[in-house]
């Protein structure tokens, strides 16, 4: 795992040195947009609404914008924030495990500590599972203040970060408010149906069938030679006549391509042909 943060938790006056590390990573197969005339791959240009021409992402600043006002931050604004340069994450207090709302929990990182000697780590560790505590903190990561719940997971201290209070809807639902009746019975029948359906849960045991799917899908199309080089897909950095080239390029992919598919179709036909004769 590669470390995309080092910090120091702190908490009163003790300093835990520590490494983040994102906890999770994302296995969806990645597909982008293309023509479907050729396979070029299509690209979005940022284009200045005012001068109409293309501009370059280091000359891209921020801007905040109201009804009838905008405010333009430059990145030396940004980076002249208090919270930017810190790097401290600071327990704001420790709460029980249970009063955490799951429907708050976001990114989860893992925390390693970052000393010669991990007694500190492991004495917060130590804590925090003898008093069923989560500590609450705040730090700052990519240019965001944010707020997040310490915990214990297995050997490790994981930080999750934590959605702000006004960033969660309330449920407001008529239906929910009518009274209802659920007979002894019913709830009986209901409670033997999920008893049918226990079990452990085991994370291993499900996959992303889609995600299968998906992947076979792809790699069927490449086995019967339905694929371009990649590099045919991209157009040059030169403009003007280049681009006509590249369009040729591809055009004559997509005809050996068809060719190849067609020649490979004649072949097991002979192929079948020479062993009924036989």
């Amino acid at each position: 795992m590669r470390t995309i943060w080092k910090g120091s938790l702190t908490f009163g006056l003790v300093n835990v040195p520590v490494k983040v590390y994102s906890a999770t990573e994302d296995h969806d197969v990645s597909l982008h947009q293309v023509h479907d005339a050729d396979g070029g791959r299509i690209r979005y240009k940022r284009v200045c609404e005012i001068c109409g021409e293309t501009v370059a992402y280091s000359e891209i600043d921020r801007a905040y914008q109201d009804e009838s006002q905008t405010v333009v931050l430059t990145k030396d604004d940004l980076e002249s924030l208090p919270a930017e340069r810190s790097r401290e994450i600071d327990v704001v207090e420790f709460v029980p495990s249970d009063q955490v709302d799951l429907l708050t929990l976001d990114k989860a990182y893992y925390l390693e500590p970052d000393s010669t000697s991990p007694k500190a780590y492991v004495l917060l560790r130590k804590t925090l599972e003898a008093t069923d505590r989560t500590a609450i903190v705040r730090f700052t990561l990519r240019q965001k203040t944010r707020l997040a719940a310490l915990r214990v997971r297995g050997d490790v201290l994981v930080l999750q970060t934590l959605l702000w209070a006004d960033e969660v809807r309330e449920a407001d639902f008529p239906a929910l408010q009518e009274e209802v009746t659920v007979s002894d019975k019913e709830l009986e029948l209901s409670a033997s149906l999920v008893d049918g359906f226990s079990a452990d849960f085991d994370p291993s045991a499900f996959v992303d069938e889609y995600q299968v799917e998906l992947r076979t899908l792809i790699d069927a199309k490449i086995e019967k030679g339905e694929a371009f080089e990649t590099e045919e897909t991209f157009a040059p950095a030169e403009k003007g006549g280049e681009v006509i080239d590249l369009m040729e390029a591809l055009r004559a992919s997509v005809e050996k391509s068809k060719a190849a598919r067609a020649e490979a179709s004649g072949k097991g036909v002979a192929d079948g042909a020479a062993r009924d004769a036989g």
